[in-house]
């Protein structure tokens, strides 16, 4: 540990989920009562000498308690600060920080009144948009959103899948021409075959394991690094059940569609972990200055694959850049988010259609770079490219999304795509989360009327939208 480490909140949460009281927990540890109290009440950083001690009475993992949850509160606390509704009686950083030191329960219940007053704007959004129908309790759920917040409370980091996918191979690591050929070897040994069936044989579908019949059927429609993909997909699935288990419970979600997205994307995770070892993968992206053609040349794994693990480089003292990964429709609907940084995702409407993204469709496979301002003045550096999808049939050619990546401007000097540009003086383009929600008024790519903060309409004067004045 370095610095100060304040253990508060998870302290008094170990104490009372044994029944004890802060004399039985002082005698436990061998400290007086009141230095419980000080501790459980953030007064009082924790010593090595104490954390060990509750390690061994309390059998708990340290890294448990001395996680620092406070900088993702804190990020997600300035992240809505910013909505409008705040303006004028919006606290400064060190009140926010005051109050997850002395508050940060209620810090944690305030972040998740915001969401749910988030979400039910969002439904009635909905409501207008589809009808009465989009109210209805299969409607309402959101699994795509309890993966994105719970990945998000995690930091888009999970140690626990980083340590199985370094224990996979039980051995030394195939080299990457041998990976798929190692997988299926593997597989056999479990009593699964691998076949790769014909488009027909397996229709609208990639991938499909039949326990039953002890097969894994692969569509032809995969190109090879995603056949790999798949393999090891579910080969974790299948290896690493209680553990997926384990972490679909804690994030709560009693929703069966929830908990299918969840299984479904820490079982991607995994396979990034296995495919693109954190160390190796993190020294290779920073002496690359973050190539993903390159990186994914390395690792055998596609452009979106590696953009998606560069997302996850979050471990304590190794630390990557913090990525945002977005992935749009040539129609603007946001299909994929994971985030590492402050910046605010769009879940519904579509990405704001200043953000180049939506450009990377007319230049296929290119590189697109821009930097961009929000309305909090937060700038970030963003580059996207499109890739390709599985074909199925004639019909579904030029099936391409695209995907952007990006990371606060203070990291353009680790990013190669930046390297043509002048940071200082950039042109920074103003955007915003999407339309429905962004307070810049008069902005002249407005596709509805903002939903907060409207200005009433003024009939004797036309503004740069036919929604302002």
């Amino acid at each position: 540990m370095q610095g100060k480490t304040f253990i508060g909140p998870r302290l008094r949460r170990l104490r009372t989920e044994r029944g004890e009281t802060q004399a039985q927990m002082a005698k436990a540890l061998g400290v007086s009562p009141s230095y419980v109290n000080l501790l459980e009440n953030n007064q009082r950083s924790v010593s090595v000498q104490v954390l060990l001690r509750l390690v061994e009475a309390y059998g708990v993992d340290w890294r448990d308690l001395a996680e620092d949850e406070a900088s993702t509160l804190l990020a997600d606390l300035r992240v809505i600060m910013q909505d409008p509704i705040f303006e004028g009686t919006r606290p400064d950083l060190a009140e926010l920080r005051a109050a997850l030191v002395h508050a940060p329960t209620l810090a944690s219940a305030f972040l998740k009144l915001h969401q749910s007053w988030q979400s039910a704007a969002e439904q009635l959004l909905a409501a207008s948009e589809h009808g009465a129908e989009a109210m209805l309790p299969g409607v309402q759920s959101r699994p795509e959103a309890a993966v994105h917040n719970f990945f998000r409370r995690h930091r888009n980091y999970f140690r626990e899948l980083e340590e199985a996918a370094e224990n996979f191979w039980e051995g030394e690591r195939p080299e990457t021409d041998d990976i798929y050929h190692a997988l299926k070897t593997r597989l056999r040994r479990q009593g699964i075959e691998t076949r790769v069936a014909p488009v027909e044989e397996l229709p609208n579908a990639l991938r499909l394991l039949d326990e039953r019949r002890g097969e894994i059927l692969l569509s032809q429609a995969l190109d090879h690094p995603n056949r790999i993909f798949q393999l090891v997909h579910v080969t974790g699935l299948l290896t690493n059940s209680a553990l997926f288990d384990s972490l679909v419970a804690q994030a709560g979600e009693a929703e069966p569609r929830a908990q299918g997205r969840l299984r479904v994307e820490l079982a991607n995770y995994f396979a990034a972990a296995v495919l693109m070892p954190y160390d190796e993968f993190l020294a290779a992206a920073r002496r690359s200055k973050y190539d993903f053609d390159h990186l994914a040349t390395r690792f055998g794994v596609s452009f979106e694959q590696a953009c998606h693990r560069a997302t996850t480089m979050q471990r304590e003292g190794a630390h990557g850049v913090p990525f945002f990964f977005l992935r749009i429709d040539k129609a603007g609907n946001v299909t994929k988010r994971f985030n590492a940084t402050d910046f605010h995702l769009a879940e519904f409407g579509g990405a704001c259609p200043r953000l180049d993204v939506h450009t990377s469709f007319r230049l296929p496979g290119r590189i697109v770079p821009q930097f961009v301002e929000m309305p909090d003045r937060s700038q970030y550096f963003v580059f996207s490219r499109t890739v390709e999808r599985p074909i199925f049939e004639r019909s579904s050619q030029d099936n391409r999304l695209a995907v952007a990546m990006g990371c606060a401007v203070e990291h353009v000097s680790e990013i190669g795509y930046a390297d043509a540009f002048a940071v200082q003086g950039a042109q920074m383009t103003p955007i915003g989360i999407n339309c429905r929600i962004c307070p810049r008024a008069n902005c002249d790519q407005r596709a509805y009327q903002a939903a907060v903060l409207a200005s009433p309409i003024d009939e004797r004067r036309r503004g740069a939208t036919r929604f302002e004045s």
